[in-house]
């Protein structure tokens, strides 16, 4: 009889610690599983005093089950953020790719740049020194017929010279002449 009355003792004691001690402030998550869990017991045609307690009280079990709940939605969670991470990641290398993709083109653009500038100025040298060889050359052809002109100019000089000494002789003829 001793085990019967402590086994009942042990009932009443968990039966008033559910009802006596719920959750100061119940969540919506909690006050929905404690209505599903009502439900339960109604439908099945039992009611909360009809069923024998186990050693768990129903509230330690409604936390067990929360508990387990939140840990899927973490565990889900958990997944969505690895995921996320392993798509992330990808998305990071894909874009790293795509980066040094450009940076090896940018550097070919760049060389190719200097090449063709190079280019441009051996052009531009070549040119230039071709235009500078023509306008040499024009240059000696332009000096070499000031130098013509610069004879002829001499030559022009001494024969002018030249007949203002003759035309001085002949005025003086003339005017021995005219006496």
């Amino acid at each position: 009889m001793s085990s019967y009355y402590s086994r009942s003792k042990d009932l009443t004691r968990t039966r008033r610690s559910v009802t006596e001690s719920p959750p100061s402030s119940p969540s919506q998550t909690e006050k929905s599983y404690r209505h599903d869990r009502l439900s339960r017991y109604d439908s099945g045609g039992e009611s909360l005093t009809d069923k024998p307690l186990g050693r768990t009280s129903s509230y330690t079990r409604r936390e067990t089950r929360l508990a387990s709940g939140n840990r899927a939605e973490q565990e889900a969670a958990t997944k969505d953020y690895k995921k996320m991470y392993a798509e992330a990641l990808h998305e990071n290398e894909r874009l790293k790719s795509r980066l040094q993709d450009s940076k090896q083109d940018l550097a070919r653009i760049r060389s190719q740049l200097d090449r063709v500038t190079q280019r441009q100025e051996r052009i531009a040298e070549r040119s230039g020194l071709e235009s500078e060889k023509r306008e040499k050359q024009a240059l000696e052809k332009r000096v070499s017929g000031m130098e013509e002109e610069l004879k002829t100019l001499a030559e022009l000089k001494s024969d002018n010279q030249r007949l203002k000494d003759e035309n001085c002789a002949l005025i003086r003829v003339i005017s021995k002449l005219s006496k």
